[in-house]
């Protein structure tokens, strides 16, 4: 319990008042956050583990690379979201000041993370190494557990009543299909 309320603690809504600095400041973030849960620790994962895994040709070529395409499309939206209207950036340090409902989030309440571990398990088909493959289930997990233990409640916090319609109008993790009338 006490690392979640140090997590939540950690978490400031943004005082940038410029779009150009939000942009700055989230391209800065998605550059630091890249290079090190996109690069390097997949790297170190198949350093690490190097045994490959069988995948096969198909899913290793188009599936991993619409995965990233999706992933980093996905990412890139969120981030011009976060600083056009959400007034922060995906920086706990730096976050939005109003709730983000636009754009992907009102598809999904966590594009952010979708993307981010879209854009892994891509990596994980396409390097077939058993130490990236349970590095993206790692992440994959992780990700849920900070979601639904850290940043919801926080959100429910900062945004209240409004947080919570969102919550019941807009899953987690997967988009509703809705049916035609």
């Amino acid at each position: 319990m006490r690392v979640r309320e140090v997590l939540q603690g950690a978490i400031r809504p943004s005082t940038t008042r410029g779009t150009r600095a939000l942009v700055a400041k989230s391209l800065l973030n998605a550059t630091l956050f890249f290079t090190v849960f996109m690069v390097a620790l997949p790297w170190l994962s198949q350093r690490l583990l190097p045994s490959p895994v069988f995948v096969p040709a198909l899913f290793r070529t188009w599936l991993a690379g619409g995965c990233f395409v999706v992933g980093i499309g996905i990412w890139g939206a969120c981030l011009d979201a976060f600083s056009r209207h959400g007034r922060g950036t995906p920086l706990p340090m730096d976050a939005p000041r109003e709730l983000v409902t636009r754009g992907p989030f009102s598809v999904v309440r966590n594009p952010i993370m979708a993307a981010e571990v879209l854009v892994i398990w891509g990596e994980a088909l396409f390097l077939s190494s058993l130490g990236v493959l349970l590095y993206a289930v790692i992440i994959t997990l992780g990700a849920h557990a900070v979601i639904r233990y850290v940043e919801e409640p926080e959100l429910r916090k900062r945004f209240g009543a409004s947080y919570e319609e969102y919550s019941r109008l807009v899953p987690r993790w997967v988009p509703r299909i809705r049916r035609r009338a």
